[in-house]
């Protein structure tokens, strides 16, 4: 008899926490996430630590910092540690039923991660050695052998154009399709962890046509520039080193453009979650499931001059984290403004199902009132590197090439625009973090430090690389 709650997990790529009706941004369509906002928790400080995909990933499903399970500079090939027991494995391991469709990025790429069934839908990372995923799959059966990726927008670009083929065959509505299947397809003695992980919003930028054209009548917001960083070349080197990829990205109507194709993105998923509620209802399950929504990490969509990840900047780090109780654990929906992490969310939801947290998770239980005093944020090990560390209202940024500090007060100023990190009003506080943010280096972190004091390493001069390979385009799978 399957007593315990069922989980859906749903994961996004490249969702800002701030893109949100709930979180009160006035341009996007949110409209099925708002609701569970109504109905749940609503954590407003919730980040991604290691803003990328694979770390992300990786902390999402082990519950564990970048320094415990080993990547902060985007490891293609790094396998997850066999000490480090998964989500997944946890929940199987005293009977759940564990289904993952979408994008799962671990290597290798059919790996399981502790899952008892992957579909998936690796966006075409034929260079790690998967020949072609469930979808590619899924594309050849249809008639389109090849073709899931001629609609020639690229995967770290921000160019856009409606999806080239028939909508049932768009990666959003595929994995929609197979997470719905699979949880009509369940084993009714067991309790089911359903993982929907879409590669969306996340380039290429292909939005069914539909969900393109609301754009074009409501029009978007316009990307906002810090008084810090309107002299480009005065921005730190670790951030102007990131935004050459993009300087194309120069005139208001190519940012509005991709502004509109990317909120169209996010649209067409909050949309197709409305199909995964369904089912849960008809299937007789959704009074017994906990629905959890959030993203590996955001995107930066011009603000700041940036674009993509993985600044420690909020639209790069803040991520979306949404948790709905089934119907008898309910309670009032509230805004929860903890600073929480994406490790938090296995020991919450092994807590939520009533199973013992493994001793390896670093994370804390978000149902239970524990708080933290700072969080730590990290990318990178060489001139890219930054380093972060926020408390409950400050947020300092370190950046060793050049020596450089960033100190944004994230209640008067939750959108960066002032750096207050040579103010003198704030001299205690920026002290104060420095000393809590050595504590957390590691690693050649420490070849940037001479004790207490900050050394960091010599800017730097941008050299402006040549796109020949239009920020990794990929082409006709024939």
């Amino acid at each position: 008899m399957n007593e315990r709650p069922n989980v859906l997990m749903i994961c996004t790529d490249h969702w800002s926490g701030g893109l949100l009706g709930a979180a009160g941004h006035e341009r996007i369509l949110t409209p099925t996430l708002d609701r569970l906002c109504e109905q749940g928790i609503r954590f407003a400080n919730a980040y991604t630590t290691t803003p990328t995909c694979i770390p992300a990933r990786r902390a999402l499903m082990t519950g564990t910092s970048a320094k415990r399970h080993g990547d902060r500079v985007f490891n293609e090939r790094l396998r997850m540690p066999p000490d480090l027991p998964t989500l997944p494995a946890v929940l199987g391991s005293v009977g759940y039923q564990t289904y993952a469709v979408g994008k799962l990025h671990v290597y290798p790429q059919r790996s399981r991660i502790g899952f008892d069934e992957v579909i998936l839908n690796e966006e075409g990372r034929h260079h790690l050695g998967l020949f072609r995923d469930d979808y590619e799959i899924h594309l050849a059966d249809a008639g389109f052998t090849g073709e899931e990726l001629t609609h020639a927008m690229g995967n770290n670009d921000y160019t856009v154009r409606p999806w080239h083929l028939p909508e049932r065959h768009h990666q959003t509505y595929w994995t929609t399709r197979q997470m719905c299947r699979a949880i009509q397809r369940r084993d009714p003695d067991r309790p089911g962890f359903w993982y929907c992980s879409y590669a969306a919003p996340h380039p290429p930028i292909t939005p069914p046509r539909d969900y393109l054209d609301m754009y074009y009548h409501l029009g978007v917001d316009e990307p906002f520039i810090g008084e810090w960083a309107q002299d480009f070349e005065d921005m730190p080197y670790a951030l102007k080193k990131r935004a050459v990829s993009w300087l194309t990205f120069d005139s208001v109507e190519k940012i509005a453009m991709a502004r509109m194709g990317f909120y169209a993105q996010c649209t067409y998923i909050d949309h197709q979650i409305r199909l995964l509620i369904g089912t849960l209802r008809e299937e007789g399950l959704l009074d017994s499931t906990w629905i959890v929504f959030t993203a590996d990490h955001g995107d930066m969509l011009g603000n700041h001059r940036q674009w993509a990840k993985p600044p420690m900047l909020e639209s790069s780090a803040k991520v979306p984290l949404i948790v709905v109780p089934p119907a008898d654990r309910a309670e009032p929906a509230r805004v929860d403004t903890r600073l929480a992490a994406l490790r938090d969310i296995m020991p919450t939801l092994l807590d939520a199902c009533g199973v013992d947290t493994p001793e390896t998770v670093e994370g804390y239980s978000l149902l239970a009132d524990r708080r933290r005093e700072t969080l730590y944020c990290e990318h990178h090990e060489d001139g890219r590197a930054m380093r972060m560390v926020r408390d409950e209202r400050y947020k300092l940024i370190w950046y060793p090439v050049g020596n450089r500090f960033q100190l944004f007060d994230m209640i008067d100023d939750p959108n960066e625009m002032r750096d207050l990190s040579d103010d003198a009003s704030t001299a205690d506080v920026r002290e104060s973090l420095r000393r809590k943010l050595l504590d957390e280096l590691y690693g050649v972190d420490l070849e940037w430090v001479d004790g207490d004091r900050y050394v960091g390493l010599p800017d730097r001069a941008v050299e402006i690389p040549a796109d020949r390979g239009l920020l990794g385009q990929r082409g006709w799978r024939l």
